[in-house]
């Protein structure tokens, strides 16, 4: 049997901005790989307070905030609302 870990929060509904999906479409990559570190802690770009607050937030309740950049070297921001009701994909002039 295949143990199956399941992530420490929810995502919710998913969505992206038109700017977000153009930028991956741009760099060639799925939301899913950016998608699949946020929801396993791997905060990427944000620095240690940032990695920190996350950590909290996963606990807490917060909301979950990350940053990526794509293999284009755009960023992408993800977004997961306190209540776990959704998640955004968006770029940082789309806030």
């Amino acid at each position: 049997m295949i143990p199956i870990t399941l992530p420490p929060f929810e995502l919710g509904t998913v969505v992206a901005t038109p700017g977000a999906v153009g930028a991956l479409n741009r760099a060639g990559q799925s939301p899913w790989e950016f998608l699949s570190r946020h929801m396993n802690c791997d905060w990427s770009e944000g620095g240690e307070h940032d990695r920190a607050a996350n950590d909290r937030a996963v606990e807490d309740g917060d909301r979950i905030f990350s940053t990526y950049k794509t293999q284009a070297g755009e960023t992408i921001w993800i977004i997961t609302e306190a209540d776990r009701s959704s998640t955004c994909l968006l770029l940082p002039d789309e806030y």
